[in-house]
């Protein structure tokens, strides 16, 4: 789901609430979070797809506070019409947009900016017992990266493909 605040902007710079409980659960969002994080990646870097699976599988509230980047999050819910299914957008510090990844989807995102800060929030506090992945150029997936020539770590590298999870 992608979440547009409301901006309140002058020649000063602006104001934004990111987060209002109260506006996410009348929007269907009705999640609690308990542990936040905050990333820096240069031009290039891709990192996932993650996950965290049951019974700590992790919703997340992801926001660029400095960059750009291409956003993805693709179904693993086994009973979900939508399994293998993708949905991306940009997120960057000028559009403000957020992107609320449920609990069930893989998470990755590409930065197109020298660099990029990303602050995310999370339903679960992250459990290495159930932390996992799905390769990013899984052919399956046919996932539309804005650029092919990209950084990943060894641990992504070596991710599996979605046919091999399931």
């Amino acid at each position: 789901m992608i979440v547009e605040p409301r901006r309140f902007g002058d020649d000063r710079g602006y104001f934004m609430e990111t987060y209002r409980e109260s506006e996410f659960s009348a929007a269907g969002i009705s999640v609690r979070f308990v542990q936040d994080n905050h990333s820096l990646s240069k031009r290039g870097v891709l990192r996932g797809l993650h996950f965290q699976a049951e019974p700590k599988a992790q919703g997340k509230l992801i926001s660029v506070l400095r960059g750009r980047v291409w956003d993805v999050a693709v179904d693993l819910r086994r009973d979900s019409t939508s399994l293998g299914r993708w949905q991306a957008t940009e997120l960057s510090q000028e559009n403000g947009l957020m992107f609320f990844i449920p609990p069930g989807f893989a998470h990755g995102f590409l930065t197109l900016s020298d660099e990029a800060e990303l602050s995310y929030k999370c339903t679960v506090e992250y459990d290495k017992a159930s932390d996992g992945g799905v390769r990013w150029d899984d052919p399956d997936l046919a996932i539309e990266w804005p650029f092919r020539d990209v950084t990943v770590s060894e641990k992504d590298a070596h991710l599996p493909f979605l046919r091999e999870l399931h």
